[in-house]
């Protein structure tokens, strides 16, 4: 016997309920219906079973980012990107199958395909067309994600108008894309296309890149995009957008003039919001946040007694991999001794999957520096580090390595890796940060070469003091 999908049962009461099948709720139903817990699956749309991560965030995003590095100049556009998205597809409709028959091989996981909104305490009403079904737990996961924030500017309804999501279906290749939006997603996506053989534009409102980053960092990312002939307006406003007859025209301010870049493609990338909408959240005694996030408390619990709140739903950083540790703490709190919470979090990794990635972990120089810390400071371009061949080997030695280190600890505060294999090797500082070990300990580390990770033989073996 398999899990079923209900769609006319009128009724259903289970020992926990879980909105939305993203990472961490779809682990904590697999964890949970193994051990024979009764669990229900909620989600409105059949092809998100598994998701965000692998239907439309994470996997197919850098599936594309990895086929844009292997075209050739002499590669016909067109149909190398046909050739993508193809694969593209073929790795989430994988992905997606195999996820799908994680929970429904599970005679305790019943999946709902519908629309859930909360009618009272621990009950929630699921809608599939003209079907409606009540389901009703002791203990309710709220997992609806995050959802890309639509800006108040006219024209966003044009047809050559994209978010992250429909982008990656473009038809045909657009050969000028203009990125409304420096954060993460705008980058890589720019990155990506760039690679493709579209002319891309960036428009940044900042007055440099990645702002919250050191100087030299924001730099280095600026001369890599700019070197894959991406150009960026920065100090630049989107004003509207314009349909015509062969392309989109976008209207920018920048510098008190008016620009007008067309373009056959147009991405708003202006972030991400927590997808509370019409949940019916204060129907549950459910709390949020001005932008709409759930409030939590380090155990993830709701204001709702029973109901927690998992992954991007709850505001703060947006990764599959916080949405895993979610899923750790509320096990914790169903099955074990409910000591785990937010609060262990140390040394948290991130990348932006630029081509190369920029990985980073802890705090920048400027940060350790106001923190107070006595601080030494190792940086190198990528290129000059001749203890790390790898980048050399497959043809792009572009980047940089920085490391920040207490100088009375020898303890790692922080690094920025743009570079070759950058989100791997970032795991292992992070590990390090996490386990006391010192960048000397990590200087004198045996690795393999040739690897990207050598280059931390050589550049902490540079740390000097910040200077005055």
């Amino acid at each position: 016997m398999t899990a079923q999908t209900t769609s006319v049962t009128s009724e259903l009461s289970v020992d926990v309920l879980v909105v939305g099948w993203g990472k961490g709720g779809k682990t904590l139903a697999a964890t949970l219906g193994a051990a024979g817990t009764r669990v229900a699956m909620v989600e409105q749309f059949d092809q998100m079973h598994g998701g965000t991560c692998i239907n439309i965030g994470c996997v197919p995003t850098k599936t594309l980012v990895h086929d844009a590095e292997q075209r050739r100049e002499d590669d016909d556009a067109q149909q190398f990107w046909a050739r993508a998205v193809s694969r593209r597809d073929t790795v989430v409709s994988t992905m997606r199958e195999v996820n799908h028959h994680m929970l429904a091989d599970l005679d305790a996981v019943t999946l709902i395909d519908g629309r859930a909104r909360f009618t009272a305490e621990r009950t929630v009403e699921v809608t599939g067309g003209e079907d409606v079904l009540t389901v009703t737990a002791p203990v309710v996961i709220v997992n609806t994600g995050a959802t890309p924030v639509r800006p108040d500017l006219a024209g966003i309804d044009a047809p050559r108008v994209h978010d992250s999501t429909s982008l990656q279906h473009v038809d045909p290749l657009p050969g000028r894309l203009v990125v409304i939006g420096a954060g993460p997603v705008g980058l890589e996506f720019a990155s990506m296309f760039a690679g493709y053989g579209a002319d891309v534009t960036v428009v940044n409102r900042r007055e440099r890149l990645l702002p919250g980053e050191d100087e030299e960092v924001a730099a280095e990312v600026t001369d890599v995009l700019e070197d894959a002939d991406v150009r960026i307006l920065h100090s630049a406003s989107a004003e509207r957008i314009e349909d015509g007859p062969d392309a989109a025209t976008v209207v920018v301010r920048r510098d008190g003039d008016e620009q007008r870049l067309e373009a056959e493609a147009v991405l708003l990338a202006t972030g991400r919001r927590p997808a509370t909408e019409d949940l019916g959240l204060e129907t549950a005694g459910i709390d949020v946040d001005a932008r709409g996030a759930i409030v939590v408390d380090e155990h993830l619990r709701t204001s709702a007694p029973g109901v927690y709140a998992i992954g991007d739903v709850h505001g703060g950083q947006q990764e599959t991999y916080l949405s895993l540790d979610d899923f750790r703490i509320v096990l914790s709190q169903l099955q074990g001794d409910g000591q785990r919470t937010t609060t262990d979090r140390v040394a948290v990794p991130t990348t932006t999957f630029l081509s190369p990635p920029l990985a980073a972990v802890g705090l920048t120089r400027d940060e350790a520096v106001a923190a107070g810390h006595e601080v030494l400071v190792a940086t190198q371009k990528v290129a000059s580090i001749k203890a790390m061949p790898r980048p050399k080997t497959v043809g792009d030695p572009r980047g940089l390595v920085m490391f920040v280190v207490d100088a009375r600890s020898d303890q790692i505060l922080g690094a920025r890796l743009l570079h070759v294999d950058a989100q791997e090797v970032i795991n292992l500082v992070a590990l390090a940060m996490r386990t006391g070990t010192t960048a000397t300990q990590l200087m004198n580390g045996i690795w393999i070469h040739p690897s990207s990770a050598e280059s931390l033989n050589e550049t902490l073996g540079k740390l000097a003091p910040v200077p005055a």
